[in-house]
């Protein structure tokens, strides 16, 4: 009998999916060591009451709010949640790509190009993970299946925690997330995140290696055909890749999907030219200002 296909873990948020929520999602930095670090729930709470919203969080909350640091906590993470959730400015949808959607813009020759680079599975093959159609509910494009990658991004070692060689941050199976530590098939994998406003970011990948869409469209084009401009020269002077990831999770990485379906001296899957028009294509995912 066949085997059955893998299950990818799908849903969830932040780069390994461990938060359900968007409570949990704000709540999730607030104690995490490498980011913002505060020791406990009460000295968030203390620094809450304390902050230049205090008299709100009184008049929204009630006048005991502060008398039990969990709930300020908990109330604060609920504020942002309904934020995200209930302020239309959060999420405006009102890109050039949206307005072209719905018929109220036209894209340039370049950036229609660049659409149709970015669904051709035999191309950039953007598509296949970023979502570009409206959903059958004719709601916008979100630029993301929710599932899970292991693309093999080269290790930042700006991060103060590479600095040791021991330490790998490994996704789906740790460590900030714990509870699918033993399914090592799913090492080495991310959140697939959303396109929208990409072209405004200055950090990519999970470990923020490159900084901008000409470095992250470089590593997508050339990784395979070229890897020694991703990644460095081990001790027997072989190319060391995938080299954020410990070598016995390294089949995990994909190389069967393009661009990733070619080797080491091979014609990469995009020309220059693509590249540019694909990345006209990405700036019609930014939002326009809210006024």
């Amino acid at each position: 009998t066949a085997a059955a296909p893998q299950l990818v873990p799908q849903g969830g948020m932040f780069w390994d999916g461990r938060a359900d929520t968007l409570q949990q999602q704000a709540f999730g930095p607030l104690l995490n060591p490498v980011e913002m670090a505060n020791t406990s729930i009460d000295e968030v709470a203390r620094k809450l009451s304390q902050s230049a919203h205090r008299a709100q969080f009184i008049q929204l909350f009630g006048p005991r709010v502060f008398d039990s640091p969990q709930l300020a906590v908990s109330e604060a993470m609920f504020a942002i949640a309904r934020y995200q959730v209930e302020d239309t400015s959060f999420h405006p949808y009102n890109s050039k790509y949206d307005r072209w959607l719905e018929g109220r813009a036209r894209l340039t020759q370049a950036e229609l190009r660049g659409l149709r680079l970015f669904n051709d599975p035999d191309k950039a093959n953007c598509a296949g993970c970023h979502l570009s159609k409206p959903g059958k509910d004719g709601l916008p494009p979100m630029f993301t299946d929710y599932q899970y990658e292991a693309l093999g991004a080269p290790r930042n070692r700006q991060l103060a925690q590479n600095r040791n060689p021991a330490f790998y941050d490994l996704g789906v199976c740790g460590p900030f997330r714990q509870d699918l530590k033993d399914q090592t098939q799913y090492c080495g994998m991310f959140l697939t995140p959303t396109l929208r406003n990409a072209a405004t970011r200055h950090v990519f990948f999970h470990n923020g290696v490159f900084h901008t869409l000409d470095q992250v469209m470089a590593f997508y084009n050339e990784r395979n055909t070229a890897p020694q401009k991703f990644y460095p020269r081990g001790p027997n002077s072989r190319i060391d890749v995938y080299d954020d990831i410990p070598a016995k999770y390294r089949a995990n990485v994909d190389t069967t999907d393009a661009p990733f379906d070619r080797k080491p001296g091979d014609t990469p899957a995009m020309s220059a030219q693509d590249i540019k028009d694909i990345e006209a294509f990405l700036n019609t995912l930014t939002d326009e200002p809210v006024r």
